[in-house]
């Protein structure tokens, strides 16, 4: 009698073992949470307008044209193609020891502020690919020095992993940051 209850339980502890591995096999694959938080955050470093009208030797705006050839990071056709009325200005740091390169794009507040958040996303996701081709990141500000967005990518990894960021104004004018 003590035998054949051992009997059952193991039967039924494998049957257990069976069905949890069974259900286990059957969740969706996705990323875990340590790969999800590889991607760096923005950088934090201030926007410095004041290169827009005085560029240093080593950061390119919208306004710098090299003589020997294409610049990169190349926005200039993103933004004769297709961001001419949002996309006003950008500031691209090269990359450094410790860093990715950076793009810092300046767009215009009015036509920002009308577009819904698919429309930002999309605009966010077409300039920072354009950026992720050149090992830079994306910031996205306006001219008061707010940062709207960010693409963020952490060069390290193969594939290259990326996160957008938007902030938006919610009703009551407050930043709320969404992902």
């Amino acid at each position: 009698m003590l035998r054949q209850k051992l009997l059952g339980c193991q039967k039924s502890l494998l049957l257990f073992l069976c069905l949890s591995l069974s259900a286990i096999s059957l969740l969706p694959v996705s990323r875990s949470l340590a790969e999800t938080s590889s991607v760096p955050l923005p950088s934090d470093a201030p926007l410095e307008l004041d290169l827009l009208t005085k560029p240093n030797g080593t950061v390119i705006t919208a306004n710098t044209i090299s003589p020997q050839g294409l610049t990169t990071p190349s926005l200039w056709l993103a933004k004769a193609n297709s961001e001419d009325k949002l996309l006003d200005n950008w500031i691209a740091y090269p990359a450094s020891v410790t860093a990715p390169g950076r793009v810092d794009a300046i767009v215009n507040q009015q036509v920002w502020s009308i577009l819904d958040y698919l429309e930002r996303y999309s605009f966010i996701n077409r300039l920072g690919s354009v950026a992720r081709k050149d090992v830079y990141n994306l910031r996205v500000f306006n001219y008061q020095q707010e940062l709207l967005a960010s693409y963020t990518c952490n060069f390290q990894t193969s594939p290259t992993s990326c996160r957008i960021q938007i902030n938006s104004l919610n009703r009551l004018g407050l930043q709320q940051s969404s992902k």
